[in-house]
């Protein structure tokens, strides 16, 4: 990589580009964000900080168009989508703003022996560097920047490379927020500057990155020589199971929608779907056929509800991971056919436990629909890769529901629902889907000193 660009998926043009900052850049910026860092940790309070960051808040409603045809050009999402994505991340920020305080309050602990008291005082780091992917470009920032700069912390940001516009205009929103320069500083910076540089430098105290199995295990792995916390959202191949229901289609329309939201390209999105024997045959009908009704199209419509991927290599990745998984026997239900980035739904069935689609991520709208006889089954093929990021189940069952949420191993499980993400919910997962979590109240403690202050008289 030697520069970052903006490649519109959708037209295959390549429009602006920003070259990769200098080292002495990357050093002045850690130093700005070093320097913010004092002014905010020991010159404001938390009520401060939650008024500026509910200023980020509006400033992502009052330019949500704006910022929503950034990511439609950069990465392809449907217009609709991408404008609930802004939404979305403005009502994160504004989340930590109105309960920043209520989360970092001192904490009581009741002695067991002495005189005294004790607690427990939440204390920023300093500098956190976040480095974040191009599938959610505004989203993925939010739940970093937004309880860590209220926490106190400062940020130093390497965006994916082909989102630099979007990028650009979050730093600006933070400056034109208030908060003080250096405190939000976004880097055109190399993956060699990331890790001779960055992570290194001992004013930055820790890293929170999304993205792929690689990306995690490379940066953790400098991080660990450094002694850098580190907290990584990975890959996910989410299970859907389905073990019972009296609406099937709300199950099926909820299915699809958990597979197609941005063009299947989210981490958490249901990408395996479980289904009891009883149900299986009339799901794969009732879920082709719907998935089918998205056809690829212009993401500048609000029509549309399938763009293009993300690149045309995307594109092309997953062509060849489809080509492999009917070569190892997969029967393909509905083809999808690529053209360009654009890539219509694709159904597998039949697909073996000893074929590499078993167990790989399909970055894409590409659903493979697997049959079991029994609840143990399910929970046996939910269970049965390598990452363990979300979950979905559908049952009439109460009792059932938490069984097998108890089984599950993921870091969240959703019941009879999908697409119910929220601020207040926590984010993250197991295995090698990653570590630590991402919004609601733990979102906010992942990078804070818990300092415990004992007062004896």
């Amino acid at each position: 990589m030697n520069k970052y660009a903006v490649t519109n998926p959708a037209t295959g043009l390549s429009e602006t580009s920003f070259p990769l900052a200098t080292d002495a850049e990357v050093t002045d910026a850690i130093g700005a964000a070093d320097r913010a860092h004092k002014e905010l940790a020991r010159g404001t309070s938390v009520a401060e900080r939650a008024a500026l960051m509910q200023r980020v808040a509006d400033l992502h409603s009052e330019r949500r168009e704006e910022l929503a045809a950034l990511i439609v050009r950069e990465m392809g999402k449907p217009l609709e989508q991408a404008l609930g994505e802004v939404d979305f991340s403005a009502d994160i920020y504004a989340y930590y703003a109105s309960h920043g305080e209520a989360f970092l309050a001192d904490e009581p602990i009741e002695l067991l022996a002495g005189e005294g008291s004790a607690f427990i005082r939440s204390a920023s780091l300093g500098v956190l560097l976040g480095i974040m992917p191009w599938n959610f470009p505004y989203y993925q920032v939010a739940r970093f920047a937004g309880p860590n700069m209220v926490l106190g912390n400062t940020i130093v940001l390497k965006h994916a490379s082909q989102c630099p516009e979007s990028a650009a205009a979050i730093e600006q929103i933070f400056a034109d927020a208030g908060f003080p320069d250096g405190a939000y500083r976004n880097l055109y910076a190399s993956s060699a500057q990331i890790a001779d540089i960055i992570i290194p430098d001992p004013r930055v105290c820790g890293v929170s990155l999304t993205g792929s199995e690689g990306a995690g295990a490379a940066v953790a792995e400098v991080a660990g020589r450094n002694l850098k916390k580190v907290v990584l959202e990975l890959g996910g191949s989410d299970p859907f199971i389905v073990l019972s229901t009296d609406n099937l289609e709300e199950a099926v329309d909820a299915a699809v929608a958990a597979r197609i939201d941005n063009s299947g390209q989210s981490c958490n999105a249901a990408k395996r779907f479980i289904v009891i024997d009883g149900l299986f045959d009339s799901f794969v009908e009732l879920f082709t056929a719907k998935i089918a009704g998205n056809v690829p199209a212009d993401p500048t419509s609000p029509e549309t509800t399938l763009g293009p991927l993300s690149s045309v290599g995307a594109a092309e990745n997953l062509e060849e991971q489809l080509q492999r998984a009917e070569t190892q026997g997969a029967t393909v239900t509905l083809r999808g056919r690529r053209d360009g980035a654009f890539f219509s739904p694709t159904v597998l069935t039949g697909v073996s436990p000893q074929s590499d689609a078993y167990r790989e991520e399909f970055f894409g709208p590409v659903a493979a629909i697997y049959r079991v006889q029994n609840e143990a089954e399910a929970v046996e093929v939910a269970n049965d890769i390598p990452y363990g990021l979300g979950s979905y189940l559908f049952t009439t069952d109460p009792e059932q529901a938490l069984r097998v949420a108890d089984q599950i191993e993921a870091g969240m499980v959703f019941i009879n629902g999908s697409l119910l993400d929220g601020a207040e919910l926590p984010f993250g997962g197991v295995k090698r889907s990653g570590f630590g979590r991402e919004l609601g109240r733990f979102g906010i403690a992942e990078f804070a000193n818990k300092k415990l202050i004992r007062i004896l008289k």
